[in-house]
């Protein structure tokens, strides 16, 4: 009897359409859509084989089903019979499909009515407000209960973008009654996607995407990243100052008497990096080297990168090279991985880069290409920092030889 439909079998199926925001959905105004009710549900039920074997068990399966239906309860699925014929039991009705009428049957078996009344008030008022969240509504139906206690506040914020769209100021600064930064920083998923329901397409940078973004897709101002460097030339420190942070703009205005600039992902190796005459040290950008484009005097001074030797390092490197064409790669060359043969490690796969770089020498191009394709071993990676101390002071010398040349 377990394979045949039972009264909790109907429940779930009600539930998954509950969970789906179905239920919720088919609630609101429709743009001219078929109407979820009646809801036809799936039935499984005896085979003329069962029926014939094991009729005691499926007269016991119909009773279960009827004592659970709306002809029973007075709300609910209604079952549909059909007369088979057998030869061994005669002709008996069956079961033959089951329906729920109405949205109102499948709550109150979901005992849902509460969730769904709260829901409707909620449409209501944010409809009043905001119309142009109709489709929104639709299609995230369960959110609208979930943040329940907040459309007030949400339905304040979208009306002040309104108001003032792109309002070029922090986050911070947003003077919306009742409503406080902690508030929208904690909701910018959300928020994005309703304000992308109500405002304009000129109001809305699309370029910009997710959490990160949300700040430049809507106009509001964000903080600078910073830049972390060391002056590696102790003399060039202003009042004994080696290690600065500093955002960005200040970056690109502020020109020390350096003739070279290293640029290395680690931190470590950033602080520890030795001392080099006329030079300092940029450390932590990552993948976000682009901040350096802005800064005019970096092309004329002899730059060098320190990276992973890894495919994912070479992207860096590449992706360096578009806003610094003449950069020099350091200790990413093959003698400096074959050295450090057993200190490799696996390069992660979701770092593999996924394309050629363009921007890279013949002999580095050479080693990212032996690293691709697995020469050596499968994902061969050289991290930055397992590379010996020794080993970069060796190196220094060189690089600031071919500098000259």
């Amino acid at each position: 009897m377990s394979a045949w439909t039972t009264p909790e079998d109907i429940r779930r199926q009600l539930q998954r359409h509950w969970d789906s925001g179905a239920l919720l959905a088919a609630r609101l105004p429709t743009d001219g859509d078929e109407p979820l009710f009646p809801l036809t549900l799936r039935l499984r039920r005896p085979t003329a084989r069962e029926v014939s074997q094991r009729f005691g068990e499926v007269a016991d399966w119909i009773r279960t089903l009827q004592g659970g239906s709306r002809d029973a309860l007075g709300y609910g699925y209604s079952i549909a019979l059909r007369r088979q014929g057998n030869r061994v039991q005669g002709s008996n009705e069956l079961p033959a499909h089951l329906q729920v009428p109405s949205a109102d049957d499948a709550l109150r078996l979901l005992h849902k009515q509460r969730e769904a009344a709260r829901f409707d008030a909620l449409a209501k008022e944010i409809l009043a407000r905001q119309p142009e969240l109709a489709g929104w509504l639709r299609r995230q139906p369960l959110k609208v209960l979930e943040h329940a206690d907040d459309w007030p506040r949400l339905l304040a914020v979208l009306a002040h973008f309104q108001r003032h769209p792109r309002p070029g100021v922090y986050l911070r600064q947003l003077d919306i009654p009742g409503v406080d930064t902690k508030f929208i920083e904690a909701r910018r998923g959300l928020i994005a996607s309703l304000l992308d329901a109500v405002l304009p397409e000129t109001a809305i940078e699309a370029e910009a995407t997710g959490v990160q973004g949300f700040n430049r897709r809507y106009g509001l101002r964000a903080p600078s990243p910073l830049v972390r460097f060391r002056l590696l030339d102790p003399t060039l420190s202003p009042h004994g100052l080696s290690d600065l942070s500093v955002p960005v703009e200040q970056f690109a205005a502020f020109r020390p008497e350096v003739e070279r600039v290293f640029i290395t992902e680690n931190q470590t190796n950033g602080l520890a990096f030795p001392e080099v005459p006329r030079a300092l040290v940029i450390f932590g950008l990552g993948y976000g080297l682009e901040s350096l484009a802005s800064t005019p005097w970096l092309q004329g001074v002899q730059v060098h990168y320190w990276g992973d030797i890894d495919t994912h390092g070479f992207g860096i490197l590449d992706r360096l090279r578009a806003y610094l064409p003449h950069a020099r790669s350091l200790l990413m060359d093959e003698a400096t991985l074959m050295a450090h043969r057993p200190l490799w490690g696996e390069e992660p796969l979701d770092k593999r880069l996924g394309h050629t770089p363009t921007r890279l020498t013949d002999a580095e191009l050479a080693l990212f290409t032996a690293l691709r394709d697995d020469v050596w071993g499968e994902r061969v990676r050289l991290e930055q920092e397992r590379i010996g101390f020794d080993w970069l002071q060796q190196a220094l010398p060189i690089a600031t030889e071919l500098d000259k040349n």
